[in-house]
């Protein structure tokens, strides 16, 4: 990437380098390397999910861990854990689009979210959702490029869940094969709000630098999940496909974006 990145946010759920710039429809702002973020190491300790759900809600696919992977460190309060509640997908009908942030005014065809819950203070994401900075969510950009094996074992079973209510186990996923070489793990960071309803404040976003690949092939397979139970009648004016399941990109206002990484 170039030395400075225009970058607009998402607002969402439960919204890069040296003198970064962000760019939006109010002007442009500049995202600063702050070196206290690297005091303590955002330091992802995830485990293997045994019997994970992956949900067609008719939004978006849902993986839900059912074993505690945790995240801690870096921006986060310290001594606390951010427990993994589960991982979200938007993508486009087309490769020019499908991310809820943009670099350099460019959409990727996918990001994932990797929500995350202060389990140290609460009991479980619901009581935490709203709660002034005790929801973390991890996001990657996704471009296409070669097979994305950690995503395998969901991609193949998309088509047992093509229709909106539908899901299915997979006997075994690896939350960490959604995350880049440690060595590439730089990360922009700032306070906003949930992507979908309630779209509350107090989500801590933590955005990768360097995106994840999927394969032509994979990426189709979620273009081909609908929005509807099977056999029900569609709305007026409306295809049924499940895409474009991203939030446009918002004003930043006042927050303050910062660097991990020079």
């Amino acid at each position: 990437m170039a030395d400075k990145s225009f970058i607009e946010k998402s607002e969402s759920f439960p919204g890069k380098e040296e003198a970064l710039e962000w760019g939006y429809e109010e002007g442009v702002e500049e995202a600063k390397y702050d070196p206290s973020l690297l005091e303590i190491p955002l330091s992802p300790n995830y485990v293997v999910c045994r019997d994970c759900e992956v949900i067609n809600d008719g939004h978006s696919i849902q993986i839900v861990l059912k074993s505690k992977s945790v995240l801690v460190g870096g921006p986060l309060p310290r001594g606390h854990e951010f427990e993994l509640h589960d991982v979200r997908f938007h993508w486009g009908r087309e490769n020019q689009r499908g991310s809820e942030h943009t670099v350099n005014f460019k959409a990727f065809p996918m990001e994932l979210h990797l929500i995350h819950w202060n389990s140290t203070l609460y009991h479980s994401i619901d009581e935490a959702v709203g709660k002034k900075n005790d929801i973390a969510i991890i996001a990657l950009f996704v471009q296409i490029g070669k097979e994305h094996l950690g995503l395998k074992a969901v991609t193949e079973i998309l088509q047992d869940i093509q229709y909106k209510g539908k899901s299915k186990t997979i006997p075994c996923f690896n939350p960490n094969t959604l995350l880049p070489d440690p060595l590439l793990r730089g990360y922009w960071v700032y306070e906003g709000s949930l992507t979908i309803p309630p779209c509350s404040e107090g989500v801590t976003w933590i955005l990768f630098r360097y995106p994840l690949t999927v394969s032509q092939l994979q990426i189709e397979e979620f273009r081909r999940l609908r929005t509807h139970v099977k056999g029900a009648e569609l709305l007026e004016g409306s295809d049924g496909i499940l895409g474009d399941n991203f939030r446009p990109t918002q004003p930043l206002s006042d927050r303050i974006i910062r660097a991990a990484f020079q």
